[in-house]
């Protein structure tokens, strides 16, 4: 076994393994879950960023949903609220098409937010009024710039047809909702 998947792995047991309830994190578990799984199966490292791209997937998905669900209450701009409104709709059938991938080919993937999602989360509750709209869509940009990313390689470059089949189907949706994204960054870089 390579020294750098020795060391992630027992870094991610440590943060995985911790009896405080609190303190554990889904993202490493999910992580970790599928490190355990690979080391006992003859595993390509194509195959390990299969299930690295769902896992990222996933919680970047859960941290764009919970911080749409803040906007529809926080966002003064109806322009921002009608979009987290939209983004939850769309999301929603990517986390679901996220699920079947995953337990069709026994990946494990996140069940909450990860630390670091969870730090994002409770930065953008602590905004308030035109902060709050900027926060949220610079966070939606950083989420969708990545995850456009992520999508387009593995549309054409996971090891799964399956995992490739799911890339590609919701490249487009990723693609529009970055456009969108970039006209509500023009509406919101200008207020107070």
């Amino acid at each position: 076994m390579p020294f750098w998947f020795s060391a992630i792995t027992l870094s991610t047991t440590l943060a995985a393994c911790s009896s405080n309830s609190e303190q554990q994190d889904p993202v490493a578990a999910a992580r970790f879950e599928n490190e355990r799984r690979i080391g006992e199966a003859d595993v390509t490292s194509k195959q390990e960023r299969d299930a690295e791209f769902l896992v990222n997937a996933a919680a970047s998905g859960q941290l764009l949903t919970e911080a749409s669900r803040l906007a529809l209450q926080k966002a003064t701009l109806p322009a921002v609220r009608n979009f987290a409104a939209r983004l939850l709709k769309e999301h929603a059938a990517i986390g679901q098409g996220l699920q079947v991938v995953a337990q069709q080919k026994s990946i494990t993937v996140p069940s909450g937010l990860g630390h670091e999602q969870q730090d994002q989360y409770q930065k953008l509750t602590a905004a308030g009024g035109s902060a709050f709209d900027k926060q949220y869509v610079e966070l939606l940009l950083d989420l969708h710039n990545k995850q456009e990313d992520a999508f387009d390689d593995m549309r054409e470059e996971a090891y799964d047809g399956d995992i490739r089949g799911f890339a590609a189907k919701y490249y487009p949706v990723l693609s529009d909702h970055l456009s969108q994204l970039k006209q509500l960054e023009d509406q919101t870089e200008n207020l107070p």
